[in-house]
């Protein structure tokens, strides 16, 4: 786990050398050798650090695409193994140039939420990165060629962690907490079962019928909008009966600003293994709490799944 905490000292459009901006990142040596030699402010330098990120991933895919289409020639492990890695590779570009998107001409702190929002999508690369390594590592001893992609793996990983340090140091509101797996804000969080949602009366409905839960009426602003709500069950009582099929309901490209497409999972133990597209954006899933609402997967590594996709829950 990564974690900053993040205070500002000088105003982030400060010009400063690299070994002054590199202070706060993980591993100050590395980030001064990545970063350009000229003095900068913090903008400049994550902006910059950002698109040899995206290059770099671009590298990395093709480089996966290139051995995948040589499969002729590897195990089937080792073919799994690259196809984690070219999922995950994928999903890295996605998220960086959706960052880079915002970023790009972006000087001034950005609200919480979508500080949030950045900081989620640059710590869930750096995990990617390992989820790659732990299975290529695997089946390391059946193939000679895996070698070759540990090290950029590694440098690459090492540039995402600094990308994510200095938008950290730049965009995210002072004397924030901003850790790579954050629990959620005091005001996002359940507190006695209630749920600060900003629902329409129709959906509202929707979720009270379904749900023992009182809605938090949180401060403006602090609510998670959604817009539509429907529900899972596996008596046949919901407009779903299994999760599977919920998602593949949800809308495509979902905005924040529309809101989030809430699945409500009543009580039950749901046998199923979660795959989530990439594409379904703003997608909230819950359920009836601890020990009532059960999803389980029935695959293992000892099966000959690798770890990526044993996951009872994972998004490609």
């Amino acid at each position: 786990m990564y974690t900053y905490m993040h205070v500002k000292e000088t105003p982030s459009t400060t010009s400063a050398s690299p070994i002054t901006i590199c202070k706060s990142t993980p591993d100050p040596s590395y980030c001064s050798s990545v970063l350009p030699p000229q003095n900068a402010n913090v903008y400049d330098y994550a902006r910059f650090s950002l698109r040899e990120s995206l290059s770099q991933g671009t590298k990395f895919l093709n480089l996966v695409n290139r051995h995948l289409q040589r499969r002729s020639s590897l195990s089937t492990s080792a073919i799994h193994a690259l196809q984690d890695c070219q999922t995950l590779a994928e999903l890295n570009v996605d998220f960086l140039s959706s960052s880079f998107q915002t970023l790009n001409h972006t000087t001034t702190l950005l609200p919480t939420s979508r500080a949030d929002d950045i900081q989620t999508l640059l710590s869930a690369i750096v995990t990617n990165q390992q989820t790659c390594l732990e299975s290529l590592q695997v089946t390391a001893s059946a193939w000679r060629v895996s070698s070759g992609l540990f090290l950029p793996l590694s440098n690459d990983t090492k540039l995402y962690t600094v990308s994510l340090a200095l938008f950290t140091k730049g965009w995210v509101p002072t004397n924030a907490n901003v850790t790579a797996f954050h629990p959620p804000s005091k005001h996002h969080a359940s507190r006695n079962g209630r749920l600060p949602l900003k629902i329409s009366g129709r959906t509202r409905a929707i979720y009270d019928s379904v749900s023992r839960r009182k809605l938090l009426q949180g401060k403006v602003g602090d609510e998670v909008k959604v817009k539509d709500v429907v529900t899972v069950s596996k008596d046949g009582s919901g407009n779903f009966t299994t999760l599977h099929d919920a998602i593949t309901a949800a809308p495509n490209k979902s905005s924040s600003t529309s809101g989030y497409f809430l699945i409500y999972v009543t009580a039950g133990v749901y046998e199923e293994n979660v795959s989530i597209d990439k594409e379904k954006t703003y997608l909230m899933i819950v359920g009836d709490g601890i020990n009532k609402t059960i999803i389980t997967g029935n695959r293992s590594v000892v099966d000959g799944w690798t770890t990526f996709n044993s996951a009872t829950f994972g998004t490609y």
